[in-house]
Formats: C-alpha cells, structure tokens, sequence
C-alpha cells in the first residue's frame, strides 16, 4: 500500500511540474474555469432569488452542493485526469504501455494525466463553501471529508461506465452522457424527486452521493450520511475496479507500446 502511495505521489508530481512548465495557461484555464462555474451558478441565484425555497431547500444549501460537487470533479481531473477518457485508451489498444509496467494497470492508467482546468473547479467549491452563510471550520474539515468522498464515487462511477469499452467498444458518446447525468442531477435539490428518482440517484446514476448527501452531511452533520456515504465510495469502486479487471481479461492488444507523455 504505501508503495502504491509513493508511486502515485510521484506521478502526480510529475503530472504538475509537466502542467506547470506553462504557468501562464495553467493559471487562465484555473482562471477561466472558475468563472465559468461561477456563470453556471448564477442562473440557481436567479431561481432562488424568486422562489426562496424548494421543499426546504435555500440558496445556502445549494451554494454547499455545487461547491463540493465543483471539488469532487476538480479533485479527480487533477488527480486521475485519464478517468474521463478511459474508454478511449481501451478502445484504441493504449493500455499496452501501462501493461508493459509492473504497477497496477489501473491505478497506473487513470492517474498518468492533470486536467490543469480541474484546479479551477477544485478551488471555485471552497469559495462557494466560505461564501454559503454557513461556514465553520468544524464544517470544512466535514467539506473536505465529503469531497474526498465524493471524488472516489465520481472517479468509479466515470470508470465503471468507460470500461464497458471493453466489451462495446469506443464508448466516448455514452461516457460523456453519463458524465452529463451525473454532473446534472447532482446540482438539483434532492427534495424535488421521488422515492424511485432517488433509488436511481443513488445507484444507476450516483448523483445524490456527489452533491446532496456530501450538502448534507457538511451542514447537518450525521453518522448516517457518513455510512452512506462511506458505504457508496466503498461499493462503486469496488464495482470499478472489478469491472475494469473483468473486461482486462479480454483485452486485446492495440500493439501501441509508445512511451507516453
């Protein structure tokens, strides 16, 4: 374990001196990501401007499910940036290079590239989080519990859909309309769905576990949301990281043994 720890640290460096060699563009996509955010945000500002509230539901609350959503994706473009393009490295033979190595093909695969973007939406959350009304320091240390975890279901949820590449095929398409799904479903109240709309947010589309438990478990501290939590982060990686392993077993060689960069 700590060798993996060690492995990973050092290709994460590796990722930001390789971003960071090009500081300008670095700081203007962080820059530029955070204003987009902010843009996106503004049309709930509108919403709640007119509507106070939906089914107990503030501005306040969505200001927290938006600002650890936006960390929760940030952390994982950053941190396994080739989670969101997985599919395509399947498909198209690009995981000889990473079989070729003795590391963990997993592990090795989805953290060898930085989103520099992802450094935009990973501090635009925080922001949101201090500028919400309900700050407190015991409640941000709950924010970046929750986005940690939040983060390990965004990350097995984009690698569980990307390895049916595996057995269909290029699945790009079907990859960033899930990636949509979630990120969509994920900034709505969760008072405004059903009981069967909530069995889906929490299982065929994950959205609840990145955006309205993490909300609540930062606001309204529980050990339920805490298991739920927990128990989603633990079942849908280990769902990935089967899935992944599974379709390896079939894998057929690209013949693109490259050096990657």
């Amino acid at each position: 374990m700590f060798k993996e720890l060690k492995f990973l640290l050092a290709i994460w460096k590796t990722n930001l001196l390789s971003v960071m060699e090009y500081r300008v563009s670095f700081l203007t996509q962080a820059i530029g990501m955070m204003a987009n955010d902010f843009m996106y945000f503004v049309i709930w500002i509108i919403f709640f401007d007119r509507f106070k509230d939906v089914r107990g539901w503030g501005i306040q609350d969505m200001y927290i499910t938006y600002g650890v959503l936006a960390s929760s994706f940030g952390l994982v473009s950053l941190l396994f940036g080739n989670a969101f393009n997985l599919s395509d490295i399947i498909a198209r033979g690009r995981l000889d290079y990473y079989l070729s190595l003795p590391r963990p093909v997993l592990l090795h695969t989805v953290s060898s590239r930085m989103i520099a973007s992802g450094m935009g939406d990973f501090t635009y959350g925080f922001v949101s989080y201090a500028i919400s009304g309900q700050f407190t320091w015991d409640g941000l240390l709950r924010f970046v519990l929750a986005t940690l975890l939040a983060a390990a279901v965004f990350a097995a949820f984009l690698i569980l859909m990307q390895s049916l590449a595996f057995w269909f095929g290029m699945m790009s398409n079907f990859s960033a309309l899930a990636l949509n799904a979630i990120l969509t479903f994920g900034i709505y109240p969760i008072t405004l769905f059903d009981n069967y709309a909530k069995l889906i947010l929490f299982t065929i589309i994950p959205a609840a576990l990145v955006g309205a438990v993490p909300a609540e478990f930062i606001t309204r501290f529980t050990w339920q949301t805490l298991a739920e939590l927990l128990l989603g982060a633990t079942i849908f990686l280990g769902l990935a990281v089967t899935v992944f392993r599974l379709g390896l077993k079939r894998y057929e060689s690209g013949s693109a043994i490259q050096v990657e960069v």
